[in-house]
């Protein structure tokens, strides 16, 4: 973005917070030079470590509070108590115009509670959703729900469909992304029934959308689809398992380079093919999952990331700022208004749509 913008911090939230989210944002600020922060936290601690950055401390404003969400605190617990605390304050700047968006790594069940209730969703949109990206043997793919809303409805996945597919255009600069809804089988009659229903409406819309029906576990990573559809059950696993999987062939390699002098000799010349790999996979690459369908732009970074994969949340949440993705998906959402496709489906399914 070459216009000045503004954007606001939870600089207590996170494993290792303030300390990585300073370095990020330093990062960041090299990356847009034209970025301003709103840094919500302790300022005895803020400013010591800020005075560490001196081209950040010149586009930033501390925002004291000495209150902070932990990672145990509950949604419900965090929005009676937590109205001073970092977290809430941070999001508030957005609601209140002061930011463009907000960038967390605190709690993540507490940051869409209150993101929820300060901002609220689109209209049209019943439950807003976590969407991320993964690597792929094609590139990358788009996932949601990454673990909102554990149990959703037709209505629920018809929207995240609606909303990860504006998100790939935005993100993977794709001009028609492909779409498809996670089940058990490709065949029509797998699945639940809010999955068989989701896909009946999707099949029968006139949406700009090219929808490629079920796929399967295997096809997120062979990149089958560039837009992965699923409850917030399925898909926080899935995210964890992939993570999970990804350590340990990291600790495979590790442990089979100092298994032998000869290993340790062949490394020299496969080192920048496995850099490569590494790289390719590396978590904080992909790090900052955007809270899609909220009427504002909410990016929460994984809490145990570092100031790479902070500053790359922050990148997350420009590049949504720049394309205007909520412009993008309101505009779906009145095509399928237009559709009616509370015709296709039982009202009670689908619930009302913007007309």
């Amino acid at each position: 973005m070459s216009a000045a913008f503004t954007l606001s911090l939870d600089a207590m939230g996170g494993d290792f917070a303030p300390e990585i989210v300073l370095k990020g944002a330093a990062l960041a600020r090299e990356r847009y030079p034209s970025a301003h922060f709103l840094l919500f936290g302790d300022e005895a601690k803020l400013k010591p470590l800020l005075a560490q950055y001196v081209a950040l401390a010149a586009c930033s404003t501390i925002r004291h509070t000495d209150q902070v969400i932990t990672g145990d605190t509950k949604p419900s617990q965090a929005i009676r108590q937590g109205r001073q605390s970092s977290m809430w304050k941070a999001i508030e700047a957005v609601k209140l115009g002061e930011a463009a968006g907000v960038v967390s790594a605190g709690n993540t069940g507490a940051l869409m509670a209150m993101a929820k209730i300060i901002m609220r969703p689109l209209p049209g949109i019943d439950r807003p959703a976590i969407c991320g990206l993964f690597p792929t043997r094609m590139g990358e793919t788009t996932m949601l729900d990454l673990g909102a809303n554990a149990q959703c409805d037709a209505r629920n996945l018809v929207e995240f469909a609606v909303m990860g597919e504006c998100f790939a255009r935005a993100i993977l600069g794709l001009e028609r992304p492909s779409v498809g809804l996670l089940n058990i089988g490709s065949e029509d009659v797998k699945g639940t029934d809010a999955l068989r229903e989701a896909s009946q409406v999707l099949r029968s819309s006139h949406l700009d959308m090219e929808f490629k029906g079920f796929i399967e576990g295997d096809d997120i990573a062979a990149g089958t689809v560039d837009v992965v559809v699923t409850d917030g059950f399925t898909g926080n696993v899935a995210l964890k398992t992939a993570e999970g999987t990804a350590k340990l062939f990291a600790s495979f390699l590790k442990a089979a380079i100092h298994s032998s002098w000869l290993a340790k000799f062949g490394m020299l010349f496969a080192k920048p093919v496995i850099s490569q790999v590494m790289a390719r996979t590396d978590a904080r690459r992909y790090n900052g999952a955007l809270f899609v369908g909220l009427n504002g732009v909410v990016v929460k970074s994984h809490g145990g990331t570092d100031g790479v994969g902070f500053a790359n949340a922050i990148g997350v949440a420009v590049d949504m700022i720049a394309r205007d993705l909520n412009t993008k998906i309101g505009e779906e959402l009145a095509r399928i208004a237009a559709d009616r496709l509370e015709e296709a489906l039982p009202v009670e399914a689908i619930g009302a749509v913007p007309q």
